[in-house]
């Protein structure tokens, strides 16, 4: 009775449209609502908003109990900036819900920004006094960390204003469209410092200096990225340099709130060569660390400046026969003592050292076939050093903790998936969002020795047990020199062993950028289940260079994209082949970003897939920008067969399958000359393709509504050339 009524169950479950997924009107939240970031206060209590993202509350929540009060007075706060010229009162109640408001160390104050204009609020007193009123926008405001002080960025000018008497101190003044103090350009952004993270000045400990950088951009060729949908056409000016093209200029000052600069000394490394990718203070205060690599990323020196003269001393010097990533480079973490800990891929994985203050090594503290992936930071007083990493498996990750002197490693999280921590200021607890293939995130409070606290909120999502789903497969293949590639299957919900099946390949295959993890997908991962209710098996496979299995997986590439990427896919296709519920005439391909380069490279150097649906792709890798290709691929003039082999542009003439392009039409990162250069060189060849572009869409097509275009389109392609 029992599985006759699970059977029943299982038949009256629904099956996916594209409108569930995607329909601005009818999408189902897949995901839940697992609770926002949270904020750590002290070693006990955190913050977050609660409600909707339009009209939040702030709470201050006792970690141990859950117990919740409010951070601040919403009416309060309405109520003293109400009073302030030139704020209506609907916008008073707007900022006194607004999620978007930065605190003081203490959060007993908060900044926002009203107009062009920013204002602070005291908690304690209910105050609140217009920081600024001046033309022009203020960009990346942040207090002192003693609350007294405001910092931010105008018109490309650093600034403070002091909370006390809101009087405004100009600490740069030769700011322009091309020189820019405090703030990050387009490829320091998007391939140093993070894509979001555009600011670019770090306070002193003791609140008295502002170290920042002056980037020069006047050597950058601007390019055009043309809005069509106006009437009178929008043009925007895009400082982005390519591969072979000059790079910005970067100096590190340290600005006195009582005036004056100080510059760090560089002058040992030559201006164009030159990348400055992390910056920090020593805890004293009277040290600026900073991080200078070569333009194409061979080598890593750690520095520290004196802040009054700017004398530098080196006291780490990093080298590498490959590359050294910025984006996975961290600060030191500074121990009292003076020593510090730090992380470096050298052996091919990334791991901990133990440094004494003049860069002489004490020890290594973690070893093995696996990556630290972060550090949180060392309780000193224990002896424990607190980290994520991949100890356990490569496709998830997990919270552990070992002593400074490389001893009693042990993993604090236990389900198997993928766990990210938030540890308190004094390493007392931690919150862990986690969450699998099949569990969207769920979050638990932690001691600091695993032990669980409590549940802050498990977010369970019912709509998911509606559906008829297929639970995924993760499986490893291995490549013809025996590297083990992991992969993950998801198979029609009703599989027949008996029948042969077409198979949708999801690639990305960029370095270090994997794709199979044990970990909750969210609208992507149901788009994958529509694909395999509608009689198509879904494959994702990381090649050995996307596969998160060191950086020793991802060196084979360099100078030379594409060719083992391709043959570690074609390796995986192989061995789909060999199953007896494949179709080996109707196996399809699709990616974006690097995957769409990947999607373009594989049809015209490869006759194993039927159709591809490449977006957003770089199809010349010329055309890409400075920091992320040079640091692959070397500098175009030193390689040029590589540029040219690597280029999907240049095969065009040996397209196999069928091919659709799609690109936003105001991409900034990979702009749509990528995608028209490539559609010359097909149409020359005779190559029949499709097309769609998205107008007012960038990298990645955002619109909701343009997203249900994109989707329905891109299932329409692969239905009708996969024919299930």
């Amino acid at each position: 009775m029992i599985l006759a009524t699970a059977t029943v169950a299982l038949a009256q479950q629904r099956l996916l449209t594209i409108d569930d997924i995607y329909d601005p009107g009818t999408r189902i939240n897949f995901s839940g609502n697992p609770p926002p970031d949270i904020a750590w206060i002290d070693g006990t209590h955190y913050a977050w908003a609660r409600g909707a993202a339009d009209s939040a509350d702030w709470v201050k929540v006792d970690a141990t109990t859950g117990t919740e009060t409010p951070l601040f007075d919403p009416a309060k706060m309405e109520s003293a900036l109400a009073r302030l010229p030139g704020i209506t009162g609907d916008e008073a109640r707007r900022q006194s819900h607004a999620r978007s408001l930065t605190f003081n160390a203490a959060f007993t104050a908060a900044v926002l920004r009203i107009a062009d204009d920013l204002y602070a609020y005291s908690f304690d007193d209910g105050r609140a006094v217009r920081l600024t009123n001046a033309p022009g926008a203020e960009e990346h405001a942040s207090f002192s960390p003693n609350g007294k002080s405001v910092a931010f960025v105008r018109a490309n000018n650093l600034y403070v204003s002091d909370v006390a008497t809101a009087h405004e101190t100009a600490l740069t003044t030769d700011g322009t469209a091309k020189i820019l103090n405090g703030h990050l350009d387009w490829v320091y952004e998007e391939e140093i410092y993070g894509r979001g993270q555009n600011r670019a000045y770090w306070w002193s400990p003791d609140s008295t200096r502002i170290a920042f950088l002056r980037i020069d951009d006047t050597p950058i060729r601007s390019y055009p990225v043309l809005d069509h949908i106006p009437y009178e056409q929008t043009v925007e000016q895009w400082d982005y340099p390519k591969a072979g093209d000059p790079n910005p200029l970067a100096r590190l000052g340290v600005a006195r709130l009582g005036g004056g600069i100080t510059w760090a000394d560089t002058s040992k490394y030559a201006a164009a060569d030159l990348l400055i990718v992390r910056v920090g203070w020593t805890p004293d205060a009277r040290r600026v660390a900073y991080e200078v690599q070569n333009r194409t990323q061979t080598w890593l020196d750690l520095n520290v400046a004196d802040a009054g003269s700017g004398t530098a001393t080196n006291i780490l010097h990093e080298t590498t026969k490959f590359w050294i990533n910025a984006e996975d480079t961290t600060l030191p973490v500074w121990l009292k003592d003076g020593s510090f800990l730090w992380l470096s891929d050298r052996s091919g994985w990334t791991h901990a050292y133990h440094y004494r203050s003049d860069g002489t090594l004490i020890r290594q503290i973690t070893t093995g076939r696996w990556e630290l992936r972060k550090l949180h930071g060392i309780d000193e007083p224990s002896g424990w050093m607190y980290f994520s990493g991949t100890e356990r498996g490569p496709i998830g990750a997990d919270v552990y903790r070992i002593k400074v002197d490389g001893s009693g490693l042990q993993r604090l999280s236990t389900a198997d998936g993928t766990h990210s921590a938030e540890f308190s200021p004094t390493f007392g607890f931690y919150v862990d969002s986690w969450s699998n293939v099949t569990t969207p995130t769920e979050t638990r409070l932690h001691k600091s020795d695993g032990a669980g606290v409590r549940v802050i909120d498990e977010n369970t999502v019912r709509a998911l047990g509606e559906y008829k789903l297929s639970r995924p497969d993760f499986l490893q293949v291995k490549a013809r020199d025996g590297f083990v590639l992991e992969a993950v299957m998801i198979k029609p919900p009703d599989f027949d062993p008996s029948r042969r099946y077409p198979v949708y390949q999801f690639t990305y295959g960029g370095p270090h950028a994997q794709q199979v993890k044990n970990a909750w997908g969210g609208t992507q991962y149901m788009y994958h289940q529509l694909l395999a209710q509608k009689g198509i098996i879904v494959w994702i496979c990381d090649n050995r260079t996307a596969s998160g299995k060191g950086s020793e997986s991802a060196w084979p590439l360099h100078k030379n994209f594409g060719e083992l990427e391709l043959r570690d896919i074609e390796d995986g296709v192989s061995w789909l082949k060999r199953q007896p519920y494949v179709d080996a005439s109707r196996i399809g391909i699709h990616g974006w970003s690097y995957g769409g380069y990947m999607t373009s490279y594989a049809l015209t150097h490869s006759t194993s897939f039927a159709m591809g649906i490449a977006g957003g792709a770089v199809t010349d890798w010329r055309d890409y920008d400075t920091v992320y290709t040079e640091r692959y691929m070397g500098l175009p003039d030193d390689n040029p067969d590589g540029y040219r082999k690597s280029s999907s542009r240049f095969a065009a003439g040996n397209l196999h399958g069928s091919l659709m392009l799609i690109h936003g039409m105001i991409d900034d990162n990979v702009h749509m000359a990528n995608t028209i250069q490539f559609v010359y060189e097909l149409q020359k060849a005779q190559k029949p393709f499709q097309l769609m572009l998205y107008p007012k869409s960038r990298h990645g097509v955002t619109d909701p509504a343009l997203v249900k275009h994109l989707r329905s389109t891109m299932l329409e392609f692969v239905l009708e050339h996969l024919k299930p």
